[in-house]
């Protein structure tokens, strides 16, 4: 499911009319930009947002040099692009450092939001920046709260604090003075959520902030709740002054309606996003990209950071060499399928690639559990049939399929598909064109 994919088709379906006329009029301009506040309204956006978005790039659109320009279409698609930028907030907005260690993020929200696991995402995205964080207890209150956070700070691989269910602002304290003792430069605390917005809530939060000298207030809301997310940020922000927003569950919302809202409403930015269920499923959220994905351009730069991040550059020279020197084998094709595991599944990447957001594609296009088919396949072989494949005749392709819980099918079409996939590299590497994606 594509991010924000219904507002992304109704959106390119406007501009797609527009490309189609070789001049453009005000009337014209103005007729397609109330079909996209109709899109931007049924996508749950903000009704003052929406107004104000559409009257800027309107403004922007009608101008002389636009409607006289070569292309007045691509034009209009800049400014909304650009407006679309900037109602998300402008630029990349970071995490705050203290320069008197550690440094403290206070983390809270309603119940439900997917707080508590996001703790330990951005335990994870810390220490892949070298950081060394401390996750802290301080929901008292749901059963097996603290319970939780101690699994998932094992996971993530962070450290650990808790002090039952004593006074919350008490057990921050403390913990602050455990991190400084044992070396934690991060320290993230976990508080208290309801399932709706209350007075007694708000004071026991108020008491956390009040007794460390909190660096970021991060509220998590769930993209899915569209403007009541909206209206949870605007009471959270009035009671604590927020400093930053993470939004959950961002890989479900196809309306997009709370992250186009909530920065203008609250003025406060959008600094990470959820993406799926793993712990490794955080992104910063970067507001140009969002937009340009939104318009169906498409996210290569983060694209590349997932590369990056599963990839190492020893992994990648190694994989060129194979690739020149043609000993590319099943345990490489192998590898290159964990990799993808890693950049978080196909469907997911195929979102990010300019003009593939316009496409259609469906469950069966992209088939992730024929990709776990594949890994069991190979990982039933023996080193030597791994390595040399064109041994695999049909006695060995059948002790295969039995050991892997697959066909002869199954495994005649790994082959085949491995044996594109190396031509398919071989002309990569000489430069031609004519690559598609084997799976």
């Amino acid at each position: 499911m594509a991010v924000f994919s219904g507002l992304s088709e109704r959106i390119n379906h406007v501009f797609s009319k527009l490309k189609s006329r070789g001049s453009l009029t005000e009337l014209e301009i103005k007729q397609a930009m109330r079909e996209v506040r109709v899109a931007l309204l049924e996508a749950d956006v903000n009704i003052a947002v929406a107004k104000d978005f559409i009257k800027k790039v309107t403004e922007k659109a009608v101008g002389e040099e636009i409607l006289k320009g070569l292309n007045p279409a691509q034009q209009v698609i800049k400014i909304v692009n650009e407006e679309l930028t900037e109602l998300m907030g402008s630029t990349q907005s970071k995490l705050v450092v203290s320069s008197k260690l550690p440094t403290i993020i206070m983390m809270c929200g309603l119940q439900g939001a997917g707080k508590t696991t996001m703790c330990g995402k951005l335990a994870i995205h810390l220490k892949k920046q070298g950081k060394k964080p401390l996750l802290v207890a301080c929901d008292i209150y749901r059963p097996a709260a603290i319970k939780q956070l101690k699994i998932v700070s094992e996971k993530a691989g962070a450290g650990f604090f808790e002090q039952g269910q004593q006074n919350p602002a008490k057990t921050a304290k403390q913990a602050v003075e455990f991190a400084n003792k044992n070396g934690f430069d991060t320290v993230i605390v976990d508080t208290a959520g309801r399932l709706h917005i209350n007075e007694e809530l708000m004071d026991e939060l108020k008491q956390v902030k009040a007794s460390v000298d909190v660096d970021e207030i991060l509220l998590t809301v769930d993209a899915m709740t569209g403007q009541d997310a909206v209206t949870v940020a605007e009471a959270f922000d009035k009671a604590l002054d927020v400093t930053g927003i993470i939004m959950t569950k961002l890989d479900g919302d196809t309306r997009g309606g709370a992250t186009l809202s909530i920065k203008a409403v609250t003025g406060k930015p959008i600094k990470f996003c959820g993406t799926g269920e793993k712990l490794e499923d955080i992104e910063v959220f970067h507001p140009d990209r969002m937009a340009s994905r939104i318009l169906g351009m498409g996210d290569v730069l983060s694209l590349i950071d997932k590369a990056q991040e599963a990839i190492t550059q020893e992994d990648a020279a190694k994989l060129a060499k194979k690739l020149k020197d043609q000993s590319f084998d099943l345990n490489d094709y192998l590898a290159q399928f964990e990799n993808l595991q890693k950049m978080g599944g196909i469907k997911d990447l195929v979102g990010m690639l300019p003009g593939m957001g316009k496409l259609k594609i469906s469950e069966k296009d992209i088939d992730e559990k024929e990709l776990l088919r594949f890994k069991a396949i190979i990982q039933s072989m023996t080193p030597k049939e791994r390595s040399e494949p064109k041994i695999l005749n049909y006695t060995r392709k059948k002790r295969i399929a039995a050991g892997s819980g697959t066909s002869v099918q199954d495994v005649n079409k790994l082959v085949k598909n491995f044996e594109q996939t190396k031509e398919m590299m071989k002309r990569f590497g000489k430069g031609k064109k004519g690559m598609k994606l084997p799976f």
